[in-house]
């Protein structure tokens, strides 16, 4: 029987997506949708947060007003299917985790397609984690336990980055997390061709991946630290956190690339929940974004030697 997807959405989502805006991503909609999407910075009494501008990219750091002495870091990539979003947009997310893991967390403001395909959303990760890892001094942070994490595209940026990292001789990040990232633009998988999916359909999937590739898109001229599924060389790869909900057309390729990284010796979890649409940590108040939740921080948690209570 073919998959329907409407069908199997968590009851509790599915409540919440009633009046829920279409995100439907097209070139003629990006505006009004930038223009939605232009976060602001958040604060909070505990967390001390300031704001660089490198030569090359702009970064806001977080980090608890009371921290150890050289915290561990989370350098953090925003989602927004490549065409959209700012480094502020996941600023309540990276607050609770500084609080919760003791974590200084960066976030990095990297350049949107289409004006600017790849590589330069990449170039730009890269340019923030270098000038963060060669800053650690300044920053007062511990250079030898820096993570990177994103979500959806910037799970894509995250894994891109990770084997850019490795492949360039640098010093072994201590993990990655990818939350429903955006793996492949070949559109191969069965959850890839879904219809009626909410918040996140195949078509806008495609649009950001043709909006960031280029003519590139769907060719065989596309190098693996642009779309990581495609990367034949998963090795040597840090420890690696996967989180994706059944109800996401990203789920099978975020299933299969946990599965590459496994067989290639990776240290690798791999979460899928059911009946979750991508996104579902917008609706925080529904059991599976809290389980998610709860799973991220332990996992996150454990890579910096830390224990929490979420």
């Amino acid at each position: 029987m073919a998959e329907t997807g409407p069908a199997w959405i968590d009851p509790e989502i599915g409540e919440s997506l009633r009046g829920f805006p279409d995100f439907d991503f097209s070139l003629d909609k990006l505006p009004a949708m930038r223009s939605g999407s232009m976060f602001e910075p958040q604060s909070a009494p505990d967390i001390e947060r300031f704001e660089l501008t490198t030569d090359d990219v702009a970064l806001s750091v977080l980090r608890p007003v009371e921290s150890a002495a050289e915290p561990p870091v989370l350098f953090w990539m925003h989602g927004g299917g490549m065409v959209i979003g700012n480094r502020h947009m996941d600023d309540a997310r990276l607050i609770e985790w500084c609080r919760w893991l003791g974590c200084v967390c960066v976030s990095v403001e990297y350049r949107l397609a289409p004006e600017s395909p790849y590589p330069a959303p990449l170039d730009d990760c890269e340019a923030g984690l270098r000038f963060v890892v060669e800053h650690a001094d300044e920053l007062e942070i511990n250079p030898q336990q820096v993570g990177i994490a994103g979500r959806s595209a910037g799970g894509a940026l995250a894994a891109s980055l990770a084997m850019r990292w490795r492949d360039n001789a640098n010093a072994p990040l201590a993990f990655q997390y990818l939350e429903y990232p955006m793996l492949d633009d070949r559109g191969l998988t069965a959850s890839s061709r879904l219809e009626g999916l909410p918040v996140w359909t195949r078509e806008s999937n495609a649009f950001g991946w043709r909006s960031y590739l280029g003519d590139r898109y769907r060719t065989e001229d596309v190098p693996g630290d642009a779309a990581p599924a495609r990367a034949t060389e998963l090795s040597g790869l840090p420890s690696t956190f996967i989180g994706v909900g059944t109800a996401d057309c990203l789920r099978d390729e975020s299933i299969n690339f946990a599965a590459r990284l496994c067989r290639s010796g990776v240290p690798t979890e791999l979460h899928v929940y059911a009946g979750a649409v991508h996104g579902f940590d917008m609706f925080a108040d529904t059991a599976v974004a809290r389980t998610a939740a709860r799973d991220s921080a332990d996992w996150l948690a454990r890579q910096f030697g830390r224990r929490t209570v979420v």
